[in-house]
């Protein structure tokens, strides 16, 4: 591709809404990972005895553990749910992009 077909992409409306609704998406599921993360080392930092509790009665298992775990899973779904949207809502503009640029240089 020439530089010149970049430049229309770039210039293309559809471009700047793709740029501005991936990134507040990114930012978004950032800022939601960052505070549960940071959340749970502040926990670990001024709580750890709430986190050393066994779940029930007799369990071997700690809150800890499994808020942890639960976290781990959690943050596993919110990727899957970046993939699932990027390769449908944000592929599917950019092809639209390309598609234009691809219609004015011809």
């Amino acid at each position: 591709m020439s530089s010149a077909m970049y430049e229309r992409m770039r210039a293309n409306p559809k471009f700047q809404e793709l740029v501005a609704r991936r990134g507040r998406f990114a930012w978004t599921l950032a800022i939601i990972v960052l505070t549960m993360f940071y959340g749970f080392v502040m926990v670990v930092a001024f709580n750890p005895t709430a986190l050393g509790q066994p779940v029930s009665e007799g369990s071997r298992v700690t809150v800890g553990v499994a808020l942890e775990l639960g976290m781990f899973i959690f943050f596993w779904v919110l990727t899957a749910v970046y993939v699932k949207r990027a390769n449908t809502e944000f592929d599917a503009l950019n092809q639209e992009i390309v598609r234009e640029a691809w219609k004015e240089e011809k």
